[in-house]
């Protein structure tokens, strides 16, 4: 009856659900976004050195330990949302980021106010991560809670789709900005113009939350016959530390591919490929709507094929294309650079609209918000939001700037140690309460043919 009930949510409010869950991710990573594409403009207002290596290094420094917040946030939020459903956690985390970035877009430099700004910086980054940590399960929940048992990786992946598209107008922005900006116009105030925008961003993003009903999943949950409704952190942890971590070990190469591909490479071109900074954000936001458009499609082709097979496709594309990637972004010219980054967003999307549809799918409901929450944050924070700096350091120390590929290689192998022991769960309910495949099923359509 469960199932049915899922089944039964009608287009039209499947469209306001992904509408309202876009939106609001959109205006969470647009904040959070033009902090990387700003970093080296930040480092020069920040963090001043003789040394541009190690004032990017402080930089992405500030970037990482905004990561360190994220998995505490994934746990505070994601307890409130098995606790007292999705909604108003999902309205309170674009508050929160909102506030933190208009304030970023205030804040006085290091010339103004000396150690005090770098301090305040930092503040208002883990301010932000510590919202993040809330936002991407909540509206993968959100939506995967409504959508149809066997369309869930097309309906999700317009989630990843609002993802890249908010790195994608912040690149545009900041490319904007720095073509039609002097130098020290851009120094001085342009930069601080992507951070103002977060506020009438954040404004229209909670009205649409705050219209948003409960998903079918929790309240079906919430009317059993069940006391408490949500499962404690400590019998989430418990009960689930199995597929937590084995999805952690997949979401490890889908953070770090990310977050070179959207955050780094565009530092990447200007710092060993010698381009100028519009023309590598020219680079990254083709990528990035090219990644937009082709996420709906790595969503249709993941609920045909099945999770596990998808999977595979991206550890392998991953492993052969990354040093080719680098190599053609390393040539210093452009009709070289674009293919070189295509090749990584391809794996970078697909390893996201696969990994959206498997934190809903891999936990129960009493547990989903808060089991994913954590699972993801944790593996970006140790691999996603150290991405720009490991990246950085190692070129530094090794003097070859092929190592970031060499480092994403070695996690493609972990992800596939990990990812392609997780249980098949494309066609599962998501009301049920099972959260996962039975422990015999590894064919993407069992489970369908059980309903």
């Amino acid at each position: 009856m469960t199932a049915r009930y899922q089944d039964q949510t009608s287009p039209p409010t499947i469209q306001k659900v992904i509408s309202a869950a876009a939106m609001g991710n959109f205006v969470e990573w647009f904040d959070f976004a033009v902090y990387g594409f700003l970093a080296t403009i930040i480092a020069n207002q920040f963090f001043p050195s003789d040394s541009v290596s190690l004032g990017l290094l402080k930089t992405f420094g500030v970037f990482a330990v905004a990561f360190a917040m994220r998995p505490l946030g994934g746990i505070f939020f994601g307890v409130l949302g098995d606790k007292l459903g999705r909604k108003g956690v999902l309205s309170l985390t674009i508050l929160l980021m909102a506030g933190a970035t208009t304030l970023i877009g205030f804040l006085p430099t290091y010339a103004s106010w000396g150690l005090a700004a770098p301090v305040l910086l930092t503040l208002l980054r883990c301010l932000q991560g510590f919202s993040a940590g809330g936002e991407y399960a909540g509206s993968i929940a959100y939506v995967m809670e409504h959508a149809p048992n066997d369309r869930r990786g097309w309906y999700g992946s317009f989630v990843p789709v609002s993802t890249f598209l908010a790195f994608a107008f912040a690149a545009l922005l900041v490319f904007g900005l720095e073509s039609s900006l002097s130098a020290e116009s851009m120094a001085i105030w342009g930069w601080r113009v992507p951070f103002l925008l977060a506020a009438p961003l954040g404004l229209v993003g909670l009205y649409l939350r705050w219209r948003m009903e409960e998903t079918p999943a929790f309240k079906a949950l919430a009317a059993g016959d069940t006391p408490h409704v949500h499962s404690p952190l400590r019998e989430t942890l418990k009960s689930q530390s199995g597929p937590m971590l084995r999805l952690g070990a997949f979401i490890s190469l889908t953070a770090l591919s990310f977050y070179m591909f959207t955050t780094y490479f565009s530092t990447f071109l200007q710092v060993e490929g010698g381009f100028t900074r519009p023309r590598a954000l020219l680079v990254s936001t083709i990528a990035l709507f090219f990644a937009a458009l082709m996420c709906p499609l790595a969503g249709r082709i993941s609920d045909r094929i099945g999770r596990r097979r998808t999977i595979r496709f991206v550890c392998v594309w991953l492993f052969v294309m990354v040093v080719p990637a680098y190599m053609l972004a390393s040539s210093g010219t452009l009709w070289k650079a674009i293919p070189g980054v295509l090749l990584l967003a391809t794996g970078a999307l697909t390893a996201n609209v696969v990994t959206a549809a498997l934190l809903s799918e891999t936990f129960p409901t009493r547990t989903r918000y808060t089991a994913s929450a954590f699972t993801y944050n944790l593996s970006y924070t140790i691999f996603g939001g150290t991405a720009p700096l490991m990246a950085t350091w190692l070129i530094g120390k090794s003097g070859n700037n092929l190592t970031p590929a060499f480092y994403l290689m070695a996690i493609a192998v972990l992800a596939a140690l990990g990812g392609m022991v997780l249980r098949e769960t494309s066609h599962i309910s998501l009301i049920d309460d099972e959260g996962t495949a039975p422990e015999s099923d590894l064919s993407p359509y069992a489970a369908s043919a059980t309903r």
